[in-house]
């Protein structure tokens, strides 16, 4: 098997693309859209998204310490791909793509309401590592849309047609494949 040699970079791909919303001290609203996002731990539950200083979301994040992560989708893909390329200098993006800034439980910062999953963060401390600045966070609440629950409470992410991001593009999750130690169980 043959395989070509590239310099060092980043090709850990598909990624999870976030809508990350926030607020400056005056409380008007932003939205970031994000592809460095991640999980960091479970107990206590933290998370990681890396912004590069020069975004206009950079120092309003600095500032409250607090944003929320709000899940894409497939009616969201548009959405997203402008909050990732306009900047919130030059426009309302709420306002300009018609999304519902909805306050969140704990953080300041408003979610999303078309999102499926909202996820409100707290800093915990901001390492600067390059090209971007990561800012490790406490997650402090999560809302789940109840129209992707089941009779028996269980949620259905796949059902709101969550997206990813890959090299530029993206691209709508596929079929299910396995579940969770599908590979040892058995028969």
């Amino acid at each position: 098997m043959s395989k070509e040699l590239w310099k060092p970079g980043n090709m850990l791909y598909p990624l999870p693309v976030v809508m990350v919303s926030l607020a400056d001290a005056e409380g008007h609203p932003n939205i970031i859209t994000l592809a460095w996002v991640g999980t960091v731990c479970t107990n206590p539950p933290m998370v990681s998204i890396s912004v590069r200083p020069e975004r206009y979301s950079y120092p309003i994040l600095k500032e409250t310490g607090e944003f929320v992560i709000n899940l894409t989708t497939k009616d969201l893909t548009f959405a997203t791909d402008y909050c990732g390329v306009k900047s919130g200098r030059d426009v309302d993006k709420f306002k300009e793509m018609g999304l519902t800034a909805i306050p969140a439980s704990v953080v300041k910062a408003p979610m999303i309401g078309e999102s499926p999953v909202n996820i409100e963060c707290k800093v915990r401390e901001i390492k600067p590592l390059g090209s971007h600045d990561m800012f490790l966070a406490d997650v402090v609440a999560v809302h789940a849309d109840e129209k992707y629950m089941d009779e028996k409470h269980k949620f259905h992410l796949e059902q709101a047609e969550p997206i990813i991001y890959s090299h530029g593009t993206y691209f709508a999750c596929g079929e299910q494949l396995g579940t969770f130690g599908y590979s040892v169980k058995k028969r």
